[in-house]
């Protein structure tokens, strides 16, 4: 069964009650289906220390096989991540086509701008608190694209003003965020 899932922040709203395993409890038991480890994988990058509003991951599953994608900003989260996927119990194999973003002081500069003008809002600010904002800023030679996850229309139009009107950014900013409840089509 080969199963495709669309970022990370999406996987994260299936795991609302997940604790956290401490060094003294046991691992969990491997996943038995795709969708199982799918979730297994899922949260284990979410809760890697370093993956933030800067990173984004996608993964497929097809018969306990990992091929991850996506883009992070720092070249030992790309090598980080793929080793902790591999020890999942349950991953039969990984593959990666993880991008590292280019390092630039620019592109840091660029990236606060925009989570400072998307989380600053008054709409958006209570993303800010989570543990993991489902906003991600990926900032790519000066160009920004948006990615994750909003609860509204309203929400995805304010968080590309947000980031266009914060200034440096090298053309449109590409504003892929997926709206969670998207209104209901009149018939």
């Amino acid at each position: 069964m080969k199963r495709w899932i669309p970022g990370l922040a999406l996987m994260a709203a299936l795991l609302p009650g997940a604790a956290l395993f401490g060094a003294n409890s046991a691992p969990p038991a491997a996943p038995q289906t795709d969708a199982g480890l799918a979730a297994a994988v899922a949260r284990q990058i979410v809760m890697y220390p370093y993956y933030s509003v800067w990173d984004a991951v996608d993964l497929r599953i097809d018969n306990g096989r990992v091929a991850l994608s996506g883009v992070v900003n720092q070249p030992f989260k790309k090598s980080d991540i793929e080793s902790l996927v591999a020890r999942i119990p349950g991953v039969a194999g990984v593959s990666s086509d993880i991008k590292v973003l280019p390092l630039s002081g620019f592109d840091d500069q660029l990236r606060l701008r925009v989570a400072r003008a998307i989380y600053g809002d008054p709409m958006l600010s209570r993303y800010a608190y989570m543990a993991q904002p489902p906003i991600h800023i990926l900032v790519d030679n000066g160009h920004v694209t948006l990615v994750g996850v909003v609860n509204s229309q309203m929400e995805k139009n304010i968080a590309g003003a947000r980031a266009s009107g914060a200034g440096l950014s090298f053309g449109p900013i590409t504003n892929d965020l997926v709206v969670e409840n998207p209104p209901a089509k009149k018939s």
